[in-house]
């Protein structure tokens, strides 16, 4: 046995120990960010007990995930330096510190401040970085604190977590597997407790896998949601920084710390409201790839058809999504042009520094070089239409699940062959940055060989606060007990506050926009949710204006004498979402105050007094209670009608 693999069996031993503590219940350490904050304030914890903690695991753990960490008196004394803070103010602290004394470990390809960044390559920076990213910055003036930097596949090309000059990362579970990458070492610190949290990115796939097959979470949101100034570049207009966690609302909570335009990113975007409202799982809407694939690994077949019948079981409606456009997206990514981008980044040095370069990273980033423009162009064109093809998706569907990684291959496999591994595991992971998805990974039922078996949710480009809701809840349906300490999470927040906060507003449904009939449509692209089947104030009639032929109501507010009650819906939506709504309502119709008949009011549907007035061509239609019931008389009409003329 050879002095590595001595270590690589003392590591995995210590894993199983871990293990072995977390199944008899020894683990009452803080752990999530909020168990965390709990005991930092109630005085039971101390952030130099926690940095103490996080420094000793990693001595006891493989020292593979790890590249360079800060000088450990350097660390204490910052820790201390938050407890002095909360001995003067605290739990008031945390109001402007949320994360105040929480240390956490950030991928080499991320700048962190006095260590150099390398993307695993030695020689490609020895300098040590003079500042922070900008995502790194923001998380420290929210008071945690970066211990060092964390192994990944060099030049973050990569999803196995094998190609490195400082070695493999192990898969926590079972160290004859991989434990994948390219953001290996991030998730392997998290998912064995040395930090709460950590940094990695994402291009491909690289923030998620790893989460998968060490049982954490992984979010990867919207491009250009985090800054990545700071970043080594992959393919830069891709390229995102993700974050792993422990649970969905502490990979939100670090997320929303970090997000926000940055002025040196040109990627930067603000994130927009939500078109996807998660309020309840009864009849949500959730897209499956069709066919699925696992590449003959039938116990991933098999844990992830528990899921699906998890999802049935809680109301869920499960519809088919065709996997081939996404598919063909997914190829572009490394088999067309975007390979370039690669090259762009890193290209000219590899050229220079062959023997610094792992070869497999070296044949992909290489290849690059070889693209011509007009190739280029040529493959924008045909992913604008896959991109209008993925966008008719979110029609049919609210949100999509997919299995993390198809199948978990072991490190003989990924030996044997260097790049069909590695290309297997990107089948569900690499078309998402193309198509401009979120996406929030998340711990599945257990394999039947002890494996972990993760998904991941799928949604618009910045849905992300919706997903790490659902995230919550289903990640404790189906896998409370997360890392390798099998950490049973906490109960799930009642609430997780949103970077752009929820300005609701309510708007009163009147004809063809309510619930089931011709034009909800527009209320459910822009995800209201329907609040109330109610009725009016006995103060209004209600006319169709283009007489039998019914397109437009016009409800018209005429006082008591002669109004009655009408029925209608009542519906609510981010107030981002009313302008456009606004915008499809045309004269005599109007937006204005509909009185209802609990004495309240709210924004509706009104008709002007000239779209019913004498010779207008409007019905009064008010004695049949509302549009249904005129819809209703409609069709008792015209089948009268029709058995009269078919009568002898």
């Amino acid at each position: 046995m050879t002095c590595g693999q001595w270590h690589d069996a003392c590591f995995y031993l210590a894993y199983k120990i871990e293990c072995t503590k977390a199944e008899h219940h020894v683990d009452h350490e803080p752990r999530t960010l909020q168990e965390w904050r709990d005991a930092l304030g109630s005085g039971a914890w101390s952030a130099s007990s926690g940095m103490s903690r996080a420094l000793a695991a990693g001595e006891g753990l493989a020292r593979s995930a790890w590249i360079s960490r800060h000088d450990p008196a350097s660390l204490l004394a910052q820790a201390e330096a938050c407890d002095a803070l909360l001995r003067e103010h605290g739990p008031a602290a945390f109001e402007s510190r949320p994360l105040l004394g929480v240390p956490f470990a950030v991928k080499d390809n991320v700048d962190v401040a006095g260590l150099p960044t390398t993307a695993a390559c030695p020689s490609f920076n020895t300098t040590p970085a003079a500042r922070h990213a900008t995502a790194v910055q923001r998380l420290v003036d929210a008071g945690a604190i970066p211990i060092g930097k964390t192994n990944l596949d060099q030049f973050a090309t990569g999803l196995v977590g094998t190609r490195s000059p400082h070695g493999v990362v192990p898969n926590p579970f079972d160290g004859t597997r991989v434990c994948g990458g390219s953001s290996s070492g991030s998730a392997y610190v998290v998912a064995t407790g040395q930090v709460p949290f950590a940094l990695g990115t994402d291009t491909a796939g690289s923030g998620r896998v790893p989460a998968g097959f060490c049982n954490i979470v992984g979010l990867k949101p919207t491009k250009g949601w985090l800054p990545t100034t700071g970043v080594v570049p992959a393919c830069r207009s891709l390229d995102c920084v993700s974050v792993f966690a422990l649970s969905p609302e502490d990979a939100w909570t670090v997320a929303s710390i970090a997000s926000g335009p940055d002025a040196d990113d040109a990627f930067t975007r603000p994130l927009a409201p939500p078109l996807l409202r998660v309020d309840k799982l009864e009849g949500l809407r959730i897209g499956i790839p069709a066919p699925l694939e696992f590449f003959g690994d039938e116990q991933a077949a098999a844990a992830f058809d528990k899921v699906l019948h998890g999802l049935r079981d809680m109301g869920c409606r499960l519809v088919d999504v065709p996997m081939a456009p996404l598919s063909r997206a997914a190829s572009l990514l490394y088999q067309g042009p975007w390979v370039a981008e690669r090259y762009a980044a890193v290209g000219r040095f590899i050229e220079a520094h062959a023997n610094d370069a792992d070869p497999a990273v070296a044949a992909i980033v290489l290849r690059g070089g070889n693209h011509l423009a007009h190739e280029a162009f040529a493959a924008q064109y045909e992913m604008q239409a896959l991109q209008q093809q993925a966008h008719a998706i979110w029609r049919e569907v609210d949100v999509m699940l997919v299995p993390t990684a198809a199948t978990h291959p072991t490190l003989d496999a990924v030996r044997a062959d260097r790049f069909g591994p590695n290309e297997r595991l990107g089948h569900y992971t690499n078309f998402v940055n193309l198509l401009d998805m979120a996406a929030h990974a998340i711990p599945g039922p257990w394999r039947a060989d002890g494996l972990p078996a993760g998904v991941t949710l799928l949604g618009p480009a910045f849905s992300d606060y919706p997903l790490a809701q659902l995230a919550a809840r289903l990640v404790r349906a189906w896998q409370p007990e997360v890392g390798v300490m099998r950490h049973r999470l906490p109960p799930q927040p009642a609430d997780m506050p949103a970077c752009v906060p929820a300005h609701l507003v309510r708007v009163v449904t009147v004809g063809a926009h309510m619930s089931g009939l011709g034009l909800n449509w527009q209320l459910a692209e822009r995800s209201a949710r329907l609040v109330a089947r109610t009725c009016t104030a006995p103060v209004y009639r209600l006319y169709s204006l283009t007489g039998l032929q019914p397109t437009r109501p016009g409800l018209v507010h005429v006082g008591t004498a002669t109004g009655r009650a009408i029925e209608v819906e009542v519906w609510e939506m981010d107030r981002a979402h009313l302008g456009s709504f606004m915008m499809l309502v045309g004269a005599p119709l109007a937006i204005g105050t509909v009185e209802l008949a609990d004495g309240g009011s709210e924004r509706g549907f009104v008709c002007e007094p000239r779209g019913v007035a004498a010779g207008s061509g409007a019905l009064d239609i008010t004695e049949h209670g509302g549009w249904r019931g005129f819809l209703a008389w409609l069709r008792v009409r015209e089948s009268s009608s029709h058995d009269t003329r078919n009568s002898p």
